[in-house]
């Protein structure tokens, strides 16, 4: 997929943040997209933005955890358009919380929004994506799927999962010689709502939490994401990095191995300390 002219293109999360850039910049570029978000308040403003771009997408409020209604979703999508090329499976949560005070409801919750939204994505899609002669599957994962941090256990294990499942699915399509590329995204810190509109397990300060991500670790915003995602499909990347702290991390991880975890570590130490001062 060199270009976007004409292809269709569905996007997950697109109510917000990296999702709503996409759909933008997507539009921009020619293609006809498909939108999702369970905020019908977001995904409306979205639809209502590529619309003022000449464009009329097809729009869905959906909840990527029902499988079902995933795959009603896909099978709409290519009935109104006629085919699919790409899908991007970008809807995702966060809530913070150590793995002692985090109850099983809140761990279920990440890991069926991020993991299982991002299957329930993929499978639905797949067969039509083949059929397109010219798929692409982009599957978001993010920094934390590179390492982990202490208070992001379940948002950790579905970001892992999620790499995982990218690269079996893109080695699959290799074997069987589908014609689909696929493609594992890491943002670093992005200025998106993800961290806004995060809970805590412990009842903790999430809006101090959200100052913390906002003030010392997001420096990229949607735009740029998008633009380093799409450029990444059109170079074919199995993996796409984003954000100068992706890229780093990225790089410390695959030369400290395990060793990474002490000092990474000594660092969320010290922002728990400095979160706790400022609220004090």
């Amino acid at each position: 997929m060199k270009n976007f002219q004409d292809r269709v293109v569905a996007v997950t999360g697109a109510g917000s943040g990296i999702g709503r850039a996409l759909a933008l910049q997507l539009v921009d570029e020619g293609a006809r997209v498909a939108l999702s978000d369970w905020d019908s308040a977001g995904l409306a403003e979205t639809e209502l933005l590529c619309k003022e771009l000449g464009a009329t997408p097809h729009t869905q409020v959906l909840d990527v955890r029902d499988r079902a209604a995933v795959h009603a979703w896909a099978d709409a999508v290519a009935a109104h358009f006629g085919t699919v090329n790409m899908v991007i499976n970008n809807a995702g949560i966060t809530i913070f919380g150590t793995i002692e005070e985090s109850p099983y409801e809140d761990i279920e919750k990440v890991i069926d929004v991020d993991f299982w939204g991002v299957v329930n994505g993929t499978k639905a899609f797949l067969p039509h994506l083949i059929a397109s002669g010219d798929g692409q599957v982009v599957n978001v994962s993010s920094i934390f799927g590179l390492f982990s941090v202490p208070t992001q256990s379940s948002y950790n294990a579905a970001k892992f999962a999620v790499r995982g499942f990218t690269e079996a699915l893109r080695q699959e399509m290799l074997v069987a010689g589908h014609p689909v590329g696929v493609t594992c995204v890491h943002p670093g810190g992005i200025k998106t709502n993800i961290v806004n509109n995060a809970t805590a397990s412990n009842d903790g300060d999430t809006a101090g939490l959200s100052r913390l991500f906002e003030e010392k670790l997001t420096r990229t915003s949607p735009e740029t994401a998008a633009r380093t995602i799409l450029r990444g499909v059109t170079r074919r990347r199995a993996k796409v990095l984003i954000g100068a702290d992706a890229i780093a991390v990225d790089l410390v991880v695959r030369v400290l191995g395990s060793a990474y975890q002490r000092p990474f570590a000594a660092v969320s130490r010290r922002l728990t300390g400095s979160l706790k001062k400022a609220s004090a």
